[in-house]
């Protein structure tokens, strides 16, 4: 590998160049400029799975609202909850009255659980994201039965109630086969329950497809933490509200005291209530996703991906096989981490993995910096 790299944030942002990416979206002219005015990282930041990094846009907006709150002077932030609703069923693909919001998928998880009856089956992948299983493993009345991912769509049998997964995996950065696991699941009379932390924000998703879908903000999303969106059906038969409060009522203002007489006709119903803040920059962050476009996240994310994947290779090293994932796990290199962050160069260690993920605020320059740090 040659070790003449550029600095890590001095180069051009041509995602595209030697690689093998399997995406065809070319990368707007703008999008350069755009990246550069919202991220300025004094690191190689390389650690998007784990927590991704504000906009400038996002900071600037909570700073703005802190400030507007304590001269007395608070900012209408409940138009900025429903605005990054809005935002969010767009990159998504379903109705804004489809979209719940929250602050954990563990919540929504839960809120899922609650719904089924006892004795009812749960289908999971093996190493899943706690929050996405271990609310229905507390149900000690439920049949949780776990298999490899790779083989969660022919697993699906008469009797399963319920399919939940992430659609890429936090660990590895897998994706899972959601077209088959949804044709596998509506075949056996199933409902699925997709977590698309790891996904949403690059992942072309289609969340009208799956009866349930959850996700986080601050990851691919580009949310602060206390954002969390959960996608229902638009007759979620069987899923109580059992957490509602004020801000589910159909008319929030007049719910404030005893029961909520009318529940929102909505998804809304399933609200928690907001951390204000946080939603004050979730609206901004989503609205650059917007601007950007996911087909063009992806085919940047994807493309680093696979420049690392290509320069692992050269260095004698095999990633686990995920195709299709910005996320790149490498066995064997996670005690390298610590090494690694001291260089400046932030990543992540997984069950003895080096994890790599990258986000539209990467460079190839990026990428080499880090291949240089491991051949070294």
């Amino acid at each position: 590998m040659d070790g003449a790299v550029g600095a890590a944030h001095s180069c051009s942002m041509e995602s595209t160049e030697s690689t093998e990416s399997t995406e065809s979206t070319e990368i707007p002219e703008h999008f350069t400029a755009l990246v550069r005015a919202e991220f300025a990282p004094a690191t190689t930041y390389l650690n998007t799975a784990s927590t991704s990094l504000p906009p400038a846009r996002t900071v600037a907006a909570m700073r703005t609202a802190l400030e507007a709150a304590a001269a007395g002077r608070p900012t209408d932030m409940f138009a900025d909850v429903e605005a990054a609703r809005a935002s969010f069923a767009h990159l998504v693909g379903v109705p804004a009255t489809r979209v719940a919001t929250g602050a954990s998928v563990a919540t929504y998880t839960g809120l899922i659980a609650t719904s089924l009856p006892a004795g009812a089956e749960v289908l999971t992948a093996e190493g899943d994201f706690s929050s996405v299983v271990n609310p229905f493993h507390v149900r000690r009345d439920l049949k949780v039965r776990t298999v490899p991912l790779e083989a969660l769509a022919e697993s699906v049998r008469p009797g399963t109630a319920l399919v939940a997964v992430s659609a890429a995996q936090s660990a590895d950065g897998r994706v899972a086969d959601l077209p088959a696991i949804g044709a596998a699941a509506r075949a056996h009379g199933a409902r699925t329950y997709i977590d698309a932390s790891q996904a949403a924000g690059w992942l072309d998703l289609d969340a009208g497809a799956y009866d349930y879908v959850s996700a986080v903000g601050f990851k691919w999303l580009l949310c602060p933490r206390g954002v969390a969106f959960l996608v229902v059906p638009e007759e979620p038969l069987g899923l109580e509200p059992v957490f509602a409060g004020w801000v589910a009522g159909e008319r929030p203002w007049d719910s404030c005291y005893g029961p909520v007489e009318e529940l929102a006709h909505s998804a809304r119903r399933f609200d928690e209530s907001p951390a204000l803040y946080s939603w004050t920059g979730a609206r901004r962050s989503l609205a650059l996703l917007e601007e950007v476009g996911v087909d063009t996240v992806r085919a940047h994310d994807l493309a680093l991906a696979e420049r690392f994947r290509t320069g692992l290779a050269a260095l004698g090293h095999a990633p686990v096989p995920a195709p299709g994932s910005p996320i790149v796990s490498v066995p064997g290199l996670g005690a390298r981490q610590p090494q690694l962050s001291e260089a400046g160069i932030e990543v992540s260690d997984r069950a003895g993995n080096l994890r790599a993920a990258f986000h539209l605020y990467n460079t190839p320059a990026d990428v080499d910096r880090l291949l240089n740090a491991l051949e070294s």
